[in-house]
């Protein structure tokens, strides 16, 4: 498994036999509607012709669900398999091509390819909005999309969890470091790779505290591997 971080949120799985990209932002669609909102990082274009066999849609925020960014995988001639929260859903359906748009929400599950996604709860500001455990190779890699602390989600989750991915800025309904560092050590997670911080702020997660911490680079892949043998 390939992982790459994206920025913000955004996360690209791959597999020999499947591509899944998790929120994309590759716009400045959150400056447009809030100045405060500046893009402090650029765009590789190279993201942008990509080729998703799945578009993963947490929920419907702009950094998350964004129209500018969609509308480079959602074309025409393309066939994608859209799995969304419900309130992305009708966004999605607006997009040209033969896509096949899934609402996911809490215990649904899709596989595709060597992937089961399963959808977990998040506690945010969209009722709608999930968090999904990636399986392959009986390795679970859970992203909890943008969330706030809380213990219902602690009592669905599986025991054996590899790594997961979660933001530490503490606003808009999300964890702070030091609720995303017990939340990690929490679910017993055995890596934790923190997100949401550096598009819009000077955030740098040094405080963030897991034992298998791993701080992701920007468009750079997360080796696992490679910090094991450290």
């Amino acid at each position: 498994m390939k992982i790459t971080w994206l920025g913000q949120a955004g996360l690209l799985f791959e597999t020999d036999q499947v591509t899944i990209m998790v929120d994309p932002y590759f716009s400045d669609s959150c400056e447009k509607r809030n100045k405060r909102l500046k893009r402090r990082v650029q765009v590789k274009e190279e993201f942008l012709h990509k080729s998703p066999n799945v578009l993963l849609l947490t929920h419907n925020h702009l950094d998350h669900t964004d129209p500018e960014t969609l509308s480079f995988y959602l074309r025409q001639d393309t066939e994608v398999c859209v799995i969304s929260s419900k309130a992305a859903h009708e966004l999605v359906l607006t997009y040209p091509g033969n896509h096949n748009c899934i609402i996911f929400e809490p215990g649904t599950q899709w596989t595709i390819g060597d992937i089961r996604l399963t959808a977990v709860k998040a506690f945010h500001s969209e009722e709608s909005a999930f968090g999904v455990i990636l399986e392959q190779d009986g390795k679970k890699y859970y992203v909890t999309g943008d969330t706030l602390y809380n213990t219902h989600i602690l009592e669905e989750l599986p025991k054996d969890i590899f790594a997961v991915f979660l933001p530490v800025n503490g606003r808009g309904n999300n964890m702070n470091i030091q609720d995303a560092s017990e939340f990690a050590r929490d679910c017993n997670a055995k890596w934790a790779v923190p997100l949401h911080w550096g598009m819009f702020d000077d955030i740098v997660p040094l405080e963030f505290e897991h034992s298998g911490r791993i701080i992701p680079k920007l468009y750079e892949k997360i080796d696992f591997e490679e910090e094991a043998e450290r």
